[in-house]
């Protein structure tokens, strides 16, 4: 059996702190699932999941929150394996318009309505050079549930869409 650690960790970027996660999880025999990390506004920001084995779980958790200093934040999540997770299928999801606050906030509600998870979002802001002011862009990977038609999620988004005056395109994933 294997307990699974979600770490993320918070702090101003520099070289090094991918290493010492490394270092911590190699000791103790964990595996690194998968990870994203990105700099942002200059800090790093990483999210790492670790399998690690049942009886070294605890050693790895102490390990990583050692690395916690007053400029470096660690939180740690715990998991067992969990019964059997609810059909979903994975959609891909861009969105594109004029910068304004509250984009995220009106994507999410009008998902987590219909019960769709975001499993992954990208959000960048750019110059739109040609039409004046910022564009906003969203690339997301979402979890919508087997009952959940593809005509209505469609539906439901282009609506938002024209509300919002964005561009939205969906389009499913094969195996994710």
């Amino acid at each position: 059996m294997t307990t699974s650690l979600v770490v993320t960790v918070v702090g101003p970027d520099r070289p090094g702190i991918v290493n010492r996660l490394s270092d911590a999880a190699q000791r103790l025999g964990a595996n690194w699932e998968a990870s994203r990390m990105a700099n942002l506004a200059g800090q790093f920001a990483g999210m790492v999941h670790f399998e690690v084995p049942d009886d070294r779980a605890d050693a790895l958790a102490k390990a990583l929150a050692a690395l916690e200093s007053p400029d470096l934040h660690v939180v740690i999540a715990r998991s067992q394996a969990g019964g059997a997770a609810p059909a979903r299928r994975h959609v891909r999801l861009e969105l594109m318009g004029h910068d304004r606050p509250g984009i995220v906030r009106e994507l999410s509600g009008s998902l987590a309505e219909r019960g769709v998870s975001i499993e992954e979002l990208e959000t960048h802001v750019s110059s739109a050079a040609m039409a004046g002011g910022d564009l906003f862009k969203v690339k997301a990977l979402l979890a919508v549930p087997a009952s959940l038609p593809d005509a209505e999620l469609r539906r439901g988004l282009e609506a938002l869409a024209n509300e919002m005056m964005v561009d939205v395109e969906l389009g499913e994933t094969a195996g994710r």
